[in-house]
């Protein structure tokens, strides 16, 4: 690969260029595999998750076009990361109670993944408009920071302070996100 632009790892992608997806296996599927097994997972599962998402670029991308606005590699751990999430997810309601496991059609899984990339996207996309403060603050909220450490980190009067900025950063970010107008699309 010539050029390390999103834009045209993308294009070689598209094209089955060999050598640009032999790079992302290279620079890509060892961060994934290390993702993987650090959250019950295996290299399979690593090498699996990989490929759907590669699979998932690729389909998105015909269908309705893709625009990256962080690095292709980025792009990718993160759609790995969520369909990893996703699969541990599907794991814990796999299992029903007289300990038979329920299968899902391949098909429709596909679907609710790229559905649910998009709206990470959308959220992500949201998120980057609020205010750093904003942003750091529902991180923060977001990975389950403790209100009294969120207190002390942005100097707050007290918990019940720190409660409103979050919940007025949230509603903010709700409404960013409801008047765009993929929203509706996303909702299903």
């Amino acid at each position: 690969m010539r050029s390390t632009s999103s834009e045209h790892i993308l294009d070689q992608i598209l094209l089955g260029d060999k050598e640009a997806i032999g790079s992302l296996y290279r620079s890509v599927l060892p961060k994934v595999t290390s993702f993987v097994l650090k959250n019950r997972g295996t290299k399979d599962n690593a090498q699996e998750i990989f490929q759907d998402a590669i699979y998932q670029i690729i389909a998105r991308a015909k269908v309705k076009g893709l625009e990256i606005t962080s690095s292709f590699e980025a792009y990718l751990f993160t759609v790995c990361k969520n369909l990893w999430y996703k699969e541990l997810n599907n794991r814990k309601k796999e299992v029903r109670n007289d300990g038979v496991f329920e299968l899902k059609e391949k098909e429709d899984d596909d679907i609710s993944s790229i559905l649910s990339q998009d709206r990470w996207d959308l959220f992500e996309e949201k998120l980057s408009h609020l205010s750093d403060k904003c942003k750091s603050l529902l991180k923060d909220y977001f990975n389950k920071v403790p209100y009294d450490v969120i207190v002390q980190k942005f100097s707050y009067a007290s918990e019940n302070a720190a409660f409103q900025r979050v919940f007025k950063c949230k509603k903010r970010l709700t409404e960013l996100i409801q008047k765009d107008h993929r929203y509706k699309n996303l909702l299903q």
